[in-house]
Order: C-alpha cells, then sequence, then structure tokens
C-alpha cells in the first residue's frame, strides 16, 4: 500500500504530496555527525537525473533540509503521529520540536512552517514531498513511483502550479516505510552533508541493514498485497494466465503479496517494471 497526502487530503495507493511552506531565523544548528546514507544520496542523484532529463538544473544538496527530512520520516517511522485523523505532515510531542497533528479539517500551519526553525539554521521557506509506502524502501522504487505521477513531477520540475517557484536545492530522508524531499528556493550556507560509512548509513536511514547490502537479495515486482492465502491465490490465477508464468506469492510480515517476477539485482527488476502493460504500471519494487 502506497499512501498519500496532497493539499491534507490522504489518498490510498497513490502518491502522498505535501506541500508546505517554512519560515525559520533561529541559529539552531544540525549534529556534527550527522549524514546521509548512501540510499538517500541515490535518491538525490535520481531526482537530478530526472530533472536533467526534462531539461531542469541541477540541485544543490542540503544539509538543513535533509536534517529536516531525516528528523521527520524517523519521527513518522519510530511515533507514528500520522495515524487517526492526523496526515503525514505531522509531528509527535516525542521530539525537540513543537508537536502538531495536521489534518483537512484543522490547519496548523505555523507548526509546519516553524520546522526548520525549530530544527536548523535555514531561514528560508521549504517545500515537502513526502510519501508512506506500506513494503521496506529502496530509492530505486521511489523514483519509479514519483516519475510516474503527473503531479509529482510538476512539484519536482516546477511546473504547472509549481511553475512560479525555482528550486535551487534539496534535502533527502528516508527510512524503511518513509521517503521526504524537502525543496528550497534559497541556497543553503551549511556544508554540504556528508554520506555516512556503512554503519552510520544503516543508523541514519532508519533501516535494519547496513546501506550497502542494498544490491543483495532478491528484488520482487509486487502487485498485490493480502491478508488471506485464499484472497492471494485467486488474485494470482489470472495474472498468471496473462503473461506472467513466473508469477507467485510472497508471504512476509503476515503479508501475502503476488509477485510478477523475481529479479537478482534491481537494474533488472526496474528494466523489467519499465516494460510492464499499462494495466500492471501500480507494481512496486520489494526487496526481500
Amino acid at each position: 500500500m502506497i499512501k498519500y497526502l496532497l493539499n491534507g487530503k490522504t489518498f490510498l495507493l497513490s502518491i502522498v504530496l505535501l506541500l508546505f511552506s517554512l519560515e525559520t531565523t533561529s541559529q539552531n544548528k544540525i549534529p556534527k555527525d550527522y549524514c546521509i546514507s548512501l540510499d538517500e544520496m541515490n535518491l538525490f542523484n535520481q531526482i537530478n537525473s530526472l530533472r536533467s532529463s526534462y531539461d531542469k538544473p541541477k540541485l544543490k544538496l542540503s544539509a538543513s533540509l535533509s536534517y529536516v527530512a531525516h528528523t521527520h520520516v524517523n519521527d513518522l517511522q519510530n511515533n507514528r503521529p500520522d495515524t487517526s485523523i492526523c496526515g503525514l505532515s505531522s509531528w509527535s510531542d516525542k521530539g525537540n520540536w513543537k508537536a502538531c497533528c495536521y489534518n483537512t479539517y484543522v490547519f496548523d500551519e505555523k507548526c509546519m512552517w516553524d520546522k526548520p526553525k525549530e530544527l536548523t539554521s535555514y531561514p528560508y521557506r521549504g517545500y515537502e514531498l513526502v510519501m508512506y509506502f506500506e513494503d521496506p524502501l529502496i530509492s530505486d522504487s521511489i523514483i519509479n513511483i514519483w516519475s510516474g505521477a503527473r503531479k509529482v513531477l510538476d512539484m519536482i520540475m516546477t511546473n504547472g502550479d509549481y511553475q512560479p517557484k525555482k528550486w535551487v536545492c534539496m534535502g533527502i530522508g528516508i527510512n524503511e516505510h518513509y521517503a521526504s524531499v524537502w525543496f528550497g528556493q534559497r541556497n543553503d550556507v551549511v556544508a554540504r552533508p556528508p554520506v555516512c560509512d556503512t554503519n552510520t548509513a544503516a543508523l541514519y536511514a532508519g533501516n535494519k541493514r547496513p546501506a550497502d547490502t542494498i544490491s543483495r537479495g532478491f528484488f520482487y515486482l509486487i502487485f498485490g498485497s493480502f491478508d488471506q492465502m485464499k484472497d492471494a491465490k485467486e488474485a494470482l490465477k489470472p495474472i498468471k494466465k496473462n503473461g506472467f508464468p513466473e508469477s507467485g506469492i510472497l508471504t512476509k510480515d503476515d503479508r501475502y503479496r503476488i509477485y510478477l517476477g523475481k529479479y537478482d539485482n534491481i537494474k533488472t527488476a526496474t528494466f523489467a517494471k519499465q516494460g510492464l502493460p499499462d494495466d500492471y504500471k501500480e507494481a512496486w519494487i520489494l526487496k526481500y
């Protein structure tokens, strides 16, 4: 399941697009040992490659916005403020920031605007694209999903409603189930963050395994997730008849997932996903 937020409304099986601006003036500093994971760096490069394919200039990596993104996805993962009526832009009361519950009916925009002020020294507005994914995230899955969503592309490319904007920098935060990208229209004076070593990368990415092991294991093209095995078996029957003889059911975390194919590496899985018929374009990549 993919969940997203667009203008305060939550949607299932689509992308979460959350836009909000931030006005900051404080001199809070990010930790000296802060770094970004290898997977976060990969997503940063993939977004810039995507922008280049649309003739858009590449963006600089912001340490401040990355730290805000990192802090937010870990708060979402560990404390789940995005439950019940609260959306993905919500923050818990478990950290050195102001807690807030953001939903369609009660807007606490100042709480969102002040997050970089509360956490970093970045003094300008920022705009966030945030996503929840039921299965563990890898950057290749994220960019494939985002590149196929028009409203998300408009934000990344500053087209459509975002045409008046001019992104200069961005920050990245990824953990097991959440991904956050913050865009800024002004440069960040804080030095570009380093890429973590293997052990630190796992800590900051919020993963249970070192980030450099992401290429090992199998990569599955998932097209459906079920609570009951019988439901998965029924859904699998027409898929096998429709040109996916190698499809099957993957059992993981008490869920039964239909996969269209299993691959040794992410590049092969990504190539296979790009060649899927239109009826199967919503498939996503799961590493297991």
